[in-house]
């Protein structure tokens, strides 16, 4: 099973995803083309990359992970393909893949060169769906591009831990559909630089502390006398699946109630930090 997995900030409205998912299956028809997200933020490779970071692992190996979002081939921007743990994934060198190596050290890199392979007026799309394609087949990078080094690295958002260990600051880097607030700290980075002291998550200029960081969003609930509706509306924090910090509020609803995003002022970009004492 050839699994390709779509990424992008197309949203539904427009004929892009159904444009690109025809170049997929006219390139290779067995393909099982999968939806990761179509409403990704506007260019945001933030975003990008922690849903494609959250969700990729679910797929088996040999899974293919294309990434569509500010893909415009240009002067400073190449096309690229990354193979790691026995996936690949495909974007362009805007900073996406620079957010997961963060994480983890690619087994493989190559800048696409295939462009000039391709008819005169193919598009990014074209380019991107016939290397996807390429690979699901089970053919190689080596075929597709020239091995590089490194990619580029997103270090406006980079998460950074105090020379002394004292502290780590990230940034908000997505907000869920609940309102819930996911930044790059990860739970590596707490746990090595924590060494098991006490800390205290802080943000927005210290207005909201929080002193515990949960395993689960129901171990807010810390009393038998009263119900789970009690605790609805109550600030957590937890490292999430994927492994980061998330800011949360407890059942929260953004439609009637709020959620954790616009209840405590929480945006893209926002500083959160740990303090360890």
């Amino acid at each position: 099973m050839s699994i390709i997995t779509l990424t992008t900030d197309y949203g539904l409205r427009d004929h892009f995803v159904g444009a690109l998912k025809g170049k997929l299956l006219s390139e290779y028809p067995e393909a099982n083309i999968i939806d990761i997200s179509h409403e990704i933020d506007h260019f945001n490779t933030a975003e990008a990359s922690y849903i494609v970071e959250a969700a990729y692992s679910s797929f088996p190996k040999g899974s293919v992970h294309l990434i569509g979002v500010d893909i415009e081939l240009g002067r400073n921007t190449r096309h690229v393909a990354m193979q790691w743990n026995g996936h690949f994934f495909i974007c362009a060198d805007n900073g996406t893949l620079g957010f997961l190596t963060q994480k983890f050290v690619a087994e493989k890199i190559v800048a696409i060169n295939i462009h000039d392979r391709l008819p005169e007026d193919a598009t990014d799309l074209d380019v991107f769906a016939k290397v996807a394609c390429h690979l699901a087949k089970g053919g190689t990078l080596n075929v597709i591009g020239r091995e590089i080094e490194s990619v580029m690295e997103q270090t406006e958002l980079k998460p950074v831990i105090a020379s002394d260990g004292s502290s780590i600051k990230g940034y908000v880097v997505y907000i869920d559909h609940f309102g819930n607030v996911v930044t790059n700290i990860t739970k590596k980075m707490f746990t090595e630089t924590g060494k098991g002291r006490n800390y205290e998550v802080t943000f927005r200029t210290g207005q909201h502390n929080i002193r515990t960081i949960f395993s689960k969003y129901a171990d807010v609930v810390t009393s038998d006398t009263y119900p789970p509706k009690f605790y609805e509306g109550q600030r957590l924090a937890l490292f999430n699946a994927a492994g980061n910090l998330e800011i949360a509020l407890f059942r929260s609803n953004p439609a009637t109630t709020g959620g954790a995003s616009s209840l405590l002022g929480l945006g893209y970009r926002d500083a959160v930090t740990i303090n360890f004492s």
